[in-house]
């Protein structure tokens, strides 16, 4: 299912989305509209998960063992790599 909607872009912003599509970057207008806005929720989805990663380490912050044994964990990782 989807939806569709009607909006108002400035005319430089048409033109440059008309080019996009002119250079065979994206099939359609709607294709290129549809890429932005899927990024766009990926990109704030991202920015939400790392709020939350923040705001977590700041209600229970590391202390020097939790350091310790992720710098251990890297290296015992970094260790086993065939390279």
């Amino acid at each position: 299912m989807s939806s569709q909607i009607a909006i108002r872009i400035p005319e430089i912003l048409a033109q440059q989305l008309e080019e996009l599509v002119a250079s065979g970057r994206f099939d359609t207008k709607a294709d290129a509209v549809r890429a932005a806005l899927e990024a766009l929720v990926d990109a704030e989805r991202r920015a939400d998960v790392g709020r939350r990663i923040v705001e977590g380490y700041r209600k229970v912050p590391q202390d020097d063992v939790d350091v310790a044994a992720a710098a251990e964990a890297a290296s015992r990782s970094i260790d086993e790599e065939p390279w």
